[in-house]
């Protein structure tokens, strides 16, 4: 069978992008490639930086809220809570992303666990 040109055989499921359409719609990239490609690397970068703030935010609402000395107003805790919730959809979503790519086991493998985890970018 014939997907666009390529061997379906050889097609990669779609990847999960780390960002919305305009309208706010899961945007994917079908590729036969590596998953190296330029876009790809794209991609590993956007999800670095949104992980990379993640763990800023988690650090921020541990200061945020540690203490029971210093109170945090309604506006500071209402702040926190949108850019929380921001942050768990595009974790999430990286999370999807990356499961939906792991490497299933049929059950004709020799090793059990054949996942090895991506290397991070650099920049």
């Amino acid at each position: 069978m014939m997907i666009h040109g390529h061997d379906a055989t050889t097609a990669r499921r779609p990847r999960l992008l780390p960002w919305s359409s305009l309208d706010g719609n899961p945007c994917y990239l079908v590729s036969d490639d590596t998953g190296d490609s330029y876009l790809s690397r794209v991609a590993d970068n956007v999800e670095y930086v949104q992980l990379g703030m993640a763990e800023d935010l988690l650090s921020h609402a541990a200061d945020l809220l540690g203490d029971g000395e210093r109170k945090a107003t309604a506006p500071q805790l209402h702040f926190l809570a949108s850019r929380l919730a921001e942050s768990l959809r595009d974790v999430h979503r990286i999370a999807r992303s990356r499961g939906a790519r792991l490497h299933v086991s049929d059950g004709n493998d020799d090793e059990s666990s054949d996942f090895t985890p991506a290397a991070r970018p650099d920049s």
